[in-house]
């Protein structure tokens, strides 16, 4: 079996996608035509130059322009069944989709209606497309205590059936000055029983991933990818097996990690972490999940034995119940002796 054909066959699990961030070209071209006079390209050329990044900050802005394309209950179903059919063409089973619920507060969308619109968008992306969907809420740090009480609000008042975490995304450099709503929302998160899956150590130091670490109670972390700074932290990371979600060509793509022969997701795996394999913003990034398994064997020299590896740890880091986490880890297991 060719490493192609390998990649094409292996289950795959989604941990780090966000809502908006998961928009295709042709999707976000068709939410432009049902919301006229936005910022974003109506143009598909126009579009893919407009997914053109210099930085993260660049990044943060079109991100938030094609989230202001999200404006009614109909869109967020359109989004997430968009994305489970981009998946299901992968060989993927099973997505942890980052929902930002503020955003939706702004414009106006009430909290029933989007869990309405999450909850039918989940049944149908199993029943139609074979992908079970769950969610991630998260803050966007760099909004406040606002964000934070309205995303916690929405979490324990009108939470979707699938709902699973409660994370934090955003301008990492930001969130300092809002330490404490932030500690307290994932608090009152966990306490409710969700997952902590914070991003951390994306485009800061080690200092942010030993904040979501100790004030947020993380059980995963959205990259992590400059952890490698601090041996200490290398350390309690390899001891702990606390999963990283590593997303290569978003790094890239923002500014965080210079080409992608330089990306540190190989020595993550040579000092012994634990790390996932991811798409972030895949349109946007002009990848998919499974180009993301292409780049690993391509740029980092995986072969069939560490593409597994990663698969294995994605389904084993979900929040997936124990039963389905041991048939997709056998599937992987068959198809690797097989191949």
């Amino acid at each position: 079996m060719t490493l192609d054909a390998f990649i094409d066959a292996l289950p795959k699990v989604e941990l780090h996608v966000h809502l908006v961030g998961s928009a295709s070209v042709p999707t976000v071209l068709e939410l432009s035509r049902r919301h006229p006079g936005s910022r974003v390209p109506t143009n598909e050329e126009e579009l893919r130059r407009f997914y053109t990044f210099r930085d993260f900050p660049q990044f943060a802005q079109v991100y938030r322009a094609v989230n202001e394309l999200v404006r009614e209950p109909e869109d967020v179903a359109t989004l997430v069944l968009g994305l489970a059919r981009d998946l299901a063409s992968q060989g993927a089973r099973y997505a942890e989709l980052q929902v930002t619920p503020y955003a939706h507060h702004i414009v106006g969308m009430p909290m029933r209606e989007v869990t309405e619109a999450l909850d039918l968008a989940a049944r149908r992306s199993l029943s139609d497309h074979g992908v079970e969907m769950a969610y991630i809420f998260d803050i966007p740090g760099e909004y406040g205590e606002e964000a934070a009480r309205v995303t916690v609000e929405h979490a324990l008042q009108e939470p979707p059936a699938a709902l699973v975490g409660f994370g934090i995304g955003g301008i990492e450099q930001e969130r300092p000055k809002f330490r404490d709503a932030y500690r307290s929302a994932f608090s009152a998160a966990r306490a409710a029983g969700l997952h902590s899956v914070p991003h951390g150590g994306e485009m800061s130091g080690p200092e942010t991933i030993w904040e979501v670490i100790e004030g947020y109670g993380a059980e995963r972390i959205g990259h992590g990818i400059n952890c490698l700074d601090d041996p200490r932290l290398v350390a309690h990371l390899r001891e702990t097996q606390l999963p990283l979600d590593v997303c290569p060509t978003s790094n890239v793509c923002t500014g965080q990690v210079a080409e992608i022969g330089a990306h540190p997701l190989p020595r993550m795996l040579e000092e012994g972490l634990y790390v996932t394999l991811n798409s972030d913003d895949p349109p946007m990034f002009a990848t998919t999940l499974a180009q993301e398994y292409r780049v690993a064997a391509r740029e980092f020299g995986f072969g069939k034995a560490e593409l597994a590896l990663l698969a294995r740890n994605g389904v084993q880091a979900s929040y997936l119940g124990e039963d389905r986490k041991r048939a997709l880890s056998a599937e992987i297991d068959a198809l690797v002796a097989s191949a």
